[in-house]
């Protein structure tokens, strides 16, 4: 069973620089891959470039997992990244959008994204 890490705000931001990059990489690929999708006839799922394209993207994915943050857009389209946290005793999730310059909104885990709210000034 694989443990939950657990980031404090300032130790997500420090994963910043490299999980921008990855959501970029991911974003750029997905962007690529629906392209070449609606060009090609024929199944897609038989199309190998189709294929390598999903086995990079699933790659970038594995790759956050591994820092302890889970990508969680799966429209492709805004780069949504969680990063387990405890604020205020409860488990919770940090946060970040591709359109965001930092990591400043948290949500309770079983509210989701549309119920973001400022993380506290003490836990900055």
């Amino acid at each position: 069973m694989i443990e939950t890490k657990y980031f404090t705000p300032t130790e997500a931001k420090k994963t910043l620089p490299l999980v921008k990059q990855i959501v970029q990489d991911i974003l750029d690929t997905s962007r690529r891959l629906r392209m070449l999708a609606g060009e090609i006839t024929g199944p897609v799922e038989e199309n190998a470039a189709i294929q390598k394209m999903a086995g990079e993207v699933n790659k970038f994915i594995i790759e956050l997992e591994d820092i302890g943050c889970y990508f969680k857009d799966w429209n492709f389209s805004i780069g949504l990244v969680d990063f387990p946290s405890v604020i205020n005793g409860e488990e919770v999730l940090l946060c970040w959008r591709s359109d965001e310059d930092d990591i400043k909104y948290f949500h309770r885990i079983e509210d989701g994204y549309s119920a973001r709210q400022l993380i506290p000034e003490e836990y900055l």
